[in-house]
């Protein structure tokens, strides 16, 4: 293999296992797909890492059940020892860490302090605020005070987890320490959220490289939230919304239409109203591996006004009800029918109307009204 001017022909990553250029650059290339970059910017990121300017991390951990650390464990496409070693510098994380005690926290001040206004600060949990913030205490300070000295000195902040995001379960009712997420916290500085419980650990790492490589970060949405990923329901992208449109429906777990794969709307599925890209982004590199694909409904857990909020079979809003445009119509054009009451037709009517009426009649917006059922 030729030698690269941006990286030395082989790397060495945890217990001095080589890791080459070709798959160095190949966990790069997949870390920018993951936020919607260019295959060019693989290359820059590559370059930056080969520079030394790795992002160096600062990872706090409150209220939480260590589970969005537990997710950033399971990528193959990059392992961890790849991820802490070759892609991000890791300087504080009290879960993965050596150090302990005395010693961690010198090593978490000295590391913000050399990189004052660069590193990537990292909360996961919620953070605690009645009586002082004394329901949380790490080192002899509140959650509250370690949050707020680190956010004054970071480059950039991200809220990893539906905890840190918005409060998650410790902010459920009737939320005896008063838990709130990282932007109720920081109100006034920008908060990239990756809410979800967990979380894929691909939306963190791409948010992160790109910080780093280019100095900026994803377009957000009114949440904060990385639009790459939280750009549109589960519904619209979801395997089953065939089903949907067609008003085949599982009634009960275990029915039929459930050993089928049909919708799971009416069990209490809460894809149209949860932005997350969890059909699209596998987790761990298994295919549906998560809640839909293994025939439970989704939870919500990436809306504060879902999670925890909404019964489990509590039927979800339904904002937007007409099928994808991507689904183009199986049959030319009968007529015309609303979107609006033929998706209508589909989630109440199927067995009446026909398995396929959805996909059998061109939809048509008809803003006139002519024409309509």
């Amino acid at each position: 293999m030729d030698a690269s001017p941006l990286l030395p022909p082989r790397r060495t990553g945890l217990l001095g296992r080589p890791v080459d250029r070709r798959k160095f650059l190949q966990i790069c290339s997949l870390a920018a797909a993951a936020v919607g970059l260019p295959a060019s910017a693989a290359a820059k990121m590559a370059e930056a890492v080969a520079r030394g300017q790795k992002p160096s991390v600062i990872w706090l951990h409150f209220q939480e059940c260590t589970g969005c650390t537990e997710t950033l464990l399971r990528p193959e496409h990059p392992t961890l020892d790849k991820l802490i070693l070759d892609l991000i510098s890791l300087d504080y994380h009290e879960t993965l860490m050596v150090p302990s005690g005395y010693a961690a926290e010198k090593a978490r001040d000295a590391a913000m302090e050399a990189k004052k206004g660069k590193f990537v600060l990292v909360v996961e949990g919620a953070i605690p605020t009645r009586d002082n913030g004394i329901y949380c205490m790490v080192g002899g300070k509140t959650a509250l005070q370690i949050l707020e000295d680190a956010a004054e000195k970071a480059g950039a902040i991200i809220a990893i987890g539906s905890c840190a995001s918005f409060g998650g379960i410790p902010a459920a009712d009737p939320n005896p320490t008063g838990a709130k997420g990282v932007p109720q916290i920081l109100a006034g500085k920008t908060v990239v959220t990756i809410p979800g419980c967990p979380p894929n650990p691909y939306n963190f790492l791409g948010t992160a490289l790109q910080f780093a490589s280019f100095g900026t970060l994803p377009a957000l949405d009114d949440k904060g939230r990385p639009k790459f990923a939280y750009g549109r329901t589960i519904h619209e992208h979801c395997p089953r919304r065939p089903h949907f449109d067609s008003g085949r429906f599982a009634e009960q777990f275990g029915d039929p239409g459930h050993r089928q794969g049909w919708c799971l709307y009416k069990l209490g599925c809460k894809g149209p109203e949860t932005y997350a890209n969890c059909s699209t982004q596998a987790f761990n590199e298994v295919n549906d591996c998560w809640p839909i694909g293994i025939g439970h409904p989704c939870y919500g857990c990436t809306e504060q006004t879902v999670l925890w909020q909404k019964g489990v079979h509590e039927l979800a809003n339904i904002d937007r009800p007409i099928p994808p445009a991507a689904y183009a119509p199986i049959n030319p054009e009968r007529g015309k029918v609303s979107p609006l009451a033929t998706a209508t037709a589909g989630i109440i009517g199927g067995a009446v109307l026909g398995g396929g009426l959805a996909f059998s009649k061109k939809l048509d917006g008809d803003e006139s009204g002519e024409g309509e059922a």
